[in-house]
């Protein structure tokens, strides 16, 4: 009886019930003696899958799709044989999500519980399955939404499976299909996949949340509602009457995050449950923002109009925080009942049940699916697909403008050579420099949002080797390295050698030439190619990186240890300290000075008011004490940093030019490099000064990218380790 109550649920609201009757009987047949890990009939699952998708309004070829999905992968079924019954479309959306299917994180990935952890190691063979989902996606987006769908009703049943399986699939879920529920704009489907992730990824956080919010919620929304008569009283007095007023309480995941950044604080989020508003359209939600604002006074700076500038996913709405009945702080959002759909089930508000609109018209307003599809083709490798993939896709985002006030949408810490190549490609091949904010700033310095970014443009410059240290965007680095390709092979063989011999100058005082064969050999097996100088070539084009040549020449033990002034740091100090707090990075910590932990130690942190995070050992008896009384305070934390610092001397010769020191001390600083000592050397006056410097460093990339940032200041000749 639940089985046909459901079927006639999905295929009454469909434009086309007959497909999806006909789906269901195939996919029941074909399920037929099937059972579920939770011990239900297999066929159960997939309605489930078909009810999800119509709630979100797609056509009937998606939810007949949604019902088959499982039809091939564990059946006697063949692709063959929907595409025979049920026409090549249907068959391509399954064939779509059986790839998907392919996904799974390795056991290290649960223990890590971060992605920021893993982003240096060895990527594992789900890349290339993440590589076919995105292609997927970019043919036809209705692929990942079946998923999306699959995804959400596998993690409502994940506890009748084992403990290990339930947290991989957690972990896939947040990392993975969550973040691309957000990109699509889908809030509540993201919302919904987080919060089912989080209790099997943080157990003890999640039942602090779920304790605490119990009355506070409830407190929060009864003053909401008596809110809410006052409200349209005002409103009528002004002349509008808007659609529907309502709360919605804040997802317990977003929550947590908020939490983190806010001292655990209840009491300083504001948006626990907040009030929607909706209005007949954008000019009323103005309308009521000012009527709001001329009886109760906002917040500064809590006012966010995404309207006018909606965010990447497309979300839109005013949202206002302010100083109501009683002095109570709340947040309020107006919206119009499209922008409120939209928010809800982005790209698929705009899908029409009657089926005549094309996937690719849909997926319009959603540049950065199609980009996928651009540049994944471009990037062989799969490390260098999975690094552009979270940069570019799954990073925050930022807006910038340009002079003409156009936005481009960029991911954070994109530099002003990522705006240029985002504007068109001439303007990135030849951007000579840049202003921010009227300024002019180097073309290698982080925007921020909002910045208003002018290019200068120069048709004599061509895109350097050097853009590649600090462009961030695939988009920028793929067309910087294509450019550099076109050069001939004998360009790129010298340039290759002479990058190999500055680098190695630089950190080690010897050259190419020196570097025994045996070494040279070994440097070839690594990288699979022909002979060293096909190496070479690659280096000079900018596919393989000095940094991965040293790590096959030599260790960093072999670079930072065999000279005498060379020191490794055991511990470390508040300012070097990196770490990560429940699996989120840039939180404000310190390190306890009872128990002074160490990288390598197991640890974790307490949440206290007003100075972020203490981190302490795991085993800390003053950490036993507080657990005792505060135990939603006490947080899983783990190193970010895993290397050890090692001091390093190096000589930098340069111009003698007024504010030079300056410069190259707000380099190092920007790297958060801890500077040990900073010393100039008496030279005559025609002679370039000599300035040298012992820092503390992680080891060879760090100390890479401080040369490469050190050159980019235009009055330094040379920066060598000495």
């Amino acid at each position: 009886m639940q089985k046909e109550n459901l079927l006639n649920k999905i295929a009454g609201k469909s434009s086309n019930p007959e497909i999806i009757k006909r789906a269901f009987k195939f996919a029941e047949e074909a399920h037929q003696g099937q059972k579920r890990a939770s011990g239900q009939e297999y066929i159960i699952h997939p309605l489930r899958v078909a009810e999800k998708l119509s709630e979100i309004k797609l056509d009937s070829q998606t939810i007949a799709a949604g019902l088959l999905h499982d039809v091939v992968d564990d059946t006697e079924k063949t692709l063959k044989d929907i595409e025979n019954e049920f026409g090549e479309n249907i068959a391509f959306l399954v064939k779509g999500v059986s790839k998907l299917g392919k996904l799974r994180y390795s056991k290290e990935d649960v223990q890590t519980l971060s992605i920021e952890a893993r982003e240096k190691e060895q990527i594992d063979p789900k890349t290339e399955n993440l590589r076919k989902m995105f292609f997927a996606m970019a043919k036809d987006i209705r692929v990942i939404l079946i998923k999306l769908a699959d995804r959400m009703d596998n993690m409502e049943t994940l506890n009748f499976l084992p403990k290990e399986k339930q947290k991989r699939i957690a972990l896939e879920t947040m990392e993975i299909f969550a973040p691309i529920a957000n990109r699509l704009g889908i809030g509540e489907v993201k919302g919904r996949l987080e919060d089912l992730s989080f209790p099997y990824l943080y157990p003890k956080e999640y039942q602090w949340i779920r304790n605490s919010l119990k009355e506070k919620s409830k407190q929060r929304t009864k003053y909401l509602e008596d809110l809410k008569p006052v409200l349209i009283k005002m409103l009528k007095k002004e002349g509008i009457e808007p659609i529907d007023i309502h709360s919605r309480a804040k997802h317990y995941w977003s929550l947590y995050q908020k939490l983190l950044r806010h001292d655990m604080d209840l009491g300083k989020i504001y948006d626990l449950v907040a009030l929607r508003i909706i209005a007949k359209d954008v000019e009323e939600c103005y309308r009521i923002l000012g009527i709001i604002h001329k009886h109760w006074k906002p917040l500064p700076g809590r006012i966010k109009d995404y309207i006018a500038i909606p965010k990447t996913n497309n979300y839109r709405a005013i949202h206002t925080t302010i100083f109501c009945i009683n002095g109570k702080i709340i947040e309020i959002q107006i919206k119009t009942p499209e922008m409120h759909q939209e928010a809800e089930h982005g790209i698929c508000a705009h899908w029409a049940q009657k089926e005549k609109i094309t996937p690719r018209a849909k997926t319009r307003n959603f540049t950065w699916v199609s980009q996928l599809k651009d540049w994944q083709g471009k990037i062989t490798k799969s490390k260098d697909f999975w690094k552009g993939l979270k940069f570019d896709f799954f990073r925050k985002r930022i807006f910038v403008f340009t002079p003409k006030g156009e936005v481009i949408d960029l991911p954070e810490n994109a530099t002003p050579v990522d705006f240029a190549f985002a504007v068109h490609t001439e303007v990135g091949k030849h951007c000579a420099g840049s202003k921010v904010n009227g300024k002019m700033q180097p073309i290698s310095s982080a925007l921020n949002n909002g910045d208003v970014v002018e290019i200068v443009k120069d048709s004599s410059k061509k895109p350097s080797r050097d853009w590649l240290e600090f462009a961030k965007t695939n988009l920028a680095r793929s067309e910087i390295k294509n450019w550099l390709k076109k050069e001939s092979r004998p360009e790129r063989l010298a340039q290759g050698i002479k990058i190999l011999d500055e680098q190695l100058k630089q950190i080690q005082g010897t050259s190419w030439n020196k570097v025994p064969k045996k070494k040279k050999e070994d440097i070839v097996k690594s990288f699979a190619l022909k002979d060293i100088e096909s190496v070479l070539v690659a280096v000079g084009e900018g596919e393989i990186s000095s940094k991965d040549i040293f790590k096959v020449l030599f260790s960093e033990k072999e670079v930072f240890k065999k000279k005498k002034f060379i020191e490794r740091i055991l511990t470390i100090k508040k300012e070097e300290a990196k770490v990560q707090i429940a699996g989120q990075s840039g939180i404000k910590v310190k390190l306890a000075k009872c128990c002074n932990p160490k990288i390598g130690d197991a640890i974790k942190a307490y949440i206290t008011k007003n100075e972020g995070a203490t981190v302490h050992k795991a085993d800390c008896k003053e950490l036993e004490k507080i657990q005792k009384n505060q135990p939603q305070k006490i947080i899983e934390a783990d190193w970010l940093t895993k290397k050890p610092l090692y001091k390093v001397a190096i000589k930098i010769k340069t111009k003698d030019q007024v504010g030079i020191l300056r410069d190259i001390i707000s380099v190092i600083s920007s790297l958060n490099i801890n500077i040990k000592s900073f010393s100039t050397k008496d030279q005559p006056k025609e002679e370039p000064a000599i300035i040298n410097a012992l820092i503390e460093i992680s080891g060879l990339e760090e100390l890479d990218k401080l040369f490469g940032k050190l050159k980019q200041i235009k009055e330094i000749i040379e920066v060598k380790k000495i």
